[in-house]
């Protein structure tokens, strides 16, 4: 479906301001100058309390596109594309319609080193080791994690070791649920384009769990798996190469994400999983707790309206305009290349009904 834009428009009720003043008026976005994307991966911190990095961007989309063509593209994830773009069609969002790529984050409230997962937000952090008075650096990825059932466990664990071309022993509980469905696996599935763990695996000091790579990049960004951490096939073999055995890795669940840019308190949030065992409260009164501007209960009430939003972008707790996110969006050139091999709608629908590793 084709949209006609009339600056952020499309936009309007997206969040609530506190207050209802009159904004400036904005460059609507499709007469602003189209730039290169930010990179997807990498940030450089200005100080070791930096707590925001990268910065929104809004791309407008081709015929042909789709939400896992850009996801990719971006290096975001399917389902943050989603819930920063309620109202468009993820698989015919149609031609010339701007789409907001959710590309800022705020860091998780955890030391900053090794490699940290926030199952929440569906994304790794990993925070590379740097010499004395070497700014610290971040690289994130988004990642599929264990669906309902199946959850990837929380905890702190290390690497324990790597592998290239990894076999697949397929656990026993696997190859049960697959026979059941009268699709029965071997005990053993080696490397090679039929395995999911893809060409790349990290073995966690947690019985069974890996982070790894994929056969089907369509399903990263999504709970997909019976537990592991799987991300886009290029993002594994560079963090293969990075990540030495012995490298420590935090699993959290941080839904509610709090920090500052410009000396400016910002929220983020995502919707809780499903099956989590805290409350959505008591997530909030965590965030709350990590920052003694919650103090101020106009300050709270405003971060519980993003909260409910769950769009999973950082916003200003106070703005009075309603559109803030959009007017400081870096607009950007569709970069995204039509892959004839890509599969059709109904494939990757299939493919992330099949249960896999």
């Amino acid at each position: 479906m084709a949209i006609s834009v009339t600056g952020c428009s499309l936009y309007q009720d997206y969040f609530e301001p506190i207050e209802a003043e009159p904004a400036p008026v904005a460059v609507p976005l499709e007469e602003r100058t189209r730039l290169p994307p930010i990179n997807r991966n990498y940030f450089v911190l200005e100080s070791p309390e930096q707590s925001v990095v990268g910065e929104p961007q809004v791309v407008f989309t081709r015929e042909e596109n789709t939400f896992s063509d850009l996801a990719r593209e971006y290096g975001l994830g399917y389902d943050e594309l989603v819930a920063a773009n309620p109202d468009v069609d993820p698989w015919l969002p149609g031609d010339n319609t701007p789409v907001l790529l959710p590309t800022q984050y705020i860091l998780p409230d955890v030391p900053k080193r090794g490699v940290v997962l926030n199952i929440a937000s569906k994304r790794l952090f990993y925070f590379p080791p740097v010499e004395e008075g070497e700014p610290l650096k971040v690289m994130t990825y988004p990642i599929g994690i264990g669906r309902v059932g199946w959850e990837t466990p929380l905890g702190e664990t290390t690497v324990v070791s790597k592998a290239r071309d990894p076999h697949w022993y397929v656990p026993a509980s696997v190859r049960k649920e697959h026979a059941e469905m009268g699709d029965p696996l071997p005990s053993i599935v080696l490397p090679g384009p039929d395995n999911p763990l893809g060409s790349h695996v990290l073995k966690l000091n947690i019985p069974g769990y890996l982070i790894h790579g994929t056969n089907q990049p369509y399903g990263v960004g999504m709970r997909v798996s019976h537990g592991c951490v799987r991300l886009y096939p290029e993002n594994i073999e560079l963090l293969y190469s990075l990540v030495d055995v012995g490298e420590e890795v935090r699993i959290i669940n941080e839904p509610y994400l709090v920090g500052r840019l410009n000396d400016e308190l910002y929220f983020e949030s995502h919707e809780p999983l499903e099956d989590d065992t805290i409350s959505a409260d008591e997530h909030l009164q965590k965030a709350f707790e990590s920052y003694a501007d919650f103090d101020d209960q106009a300050l709270r009430d405003a971060a519980k309206a993003i909260a409910a939003g769950e769009k999973g972008v950082p916003l200003r707790v106070v703005s009075t305009d309603p559109m803030e996110l959009f007017d400081r969006a870096r607009v950007v050139m569709n970069t995204v290349e039509q892959d004839p091999n890509a599969p059709t709608l109904a494939e990757v629908r299939a493919l992330l009904d099949e249960p896999d590793e």
